[in-house]
């Protein structure tokens, strides 16, 4: 306690009775702090998550090698619709046209599903 009161005062906030037992008082909470911010122009830009999945699915049911019959919301490219990796990554190219964005090779490893493909393209600002 003798410690933060030191820090508070060298850091020149009061640190009365009264803002210890209510860290608001100081400045906000812990988590106000570290929260992400965009600017104004990409605040509000990310598409909405219905009409990703519909596209998504769409672009999935386009792809010559697959059934358009087993194509589901939570359908994974190996198991459920026997496309191989180099199918995969077909697949995450069709993305990237649909949506007209690079997706990084890192992340383009991790989409697996049709779940996956729409969380990350919902969540990505330069989406489109």
């Amino acid at each position: 306690m003798a410690a933060r009161i030191a820090l508070l005062k060298y850091l020149r906030v009061e640190a009365g009775p009264a803002q210890l037992r209510n860290p608001r008082l100081i400045g906000g909470s812990f988590s106000q702090l570290f929260r992400r911010q965009f600017s104004d122009e990409v605040r509000g830009s990310f598409l909405d998550k219905d009409e990703v999945r519909d596209r998504v699915i769409n672009v999935v049911k386009n792809f010559q090698k697959v059934d358009p019959s087993k194509v589901v919301p939570n359908a994974h490219f190996q198991n459920d619709l026997g496309l191989d990796s180099l199918d995969t990554v077909e697949i995450v190219m069709a993305l990237e046209e649909e949506f007209v964005f690079e997706i990084p090779d890192n992340e383009a490893d991790k989409i697996h599903s049709i779940n996956l493909a729409v969380d990350f393209i919902a969540s990505h600002p330069q989406a489109k």
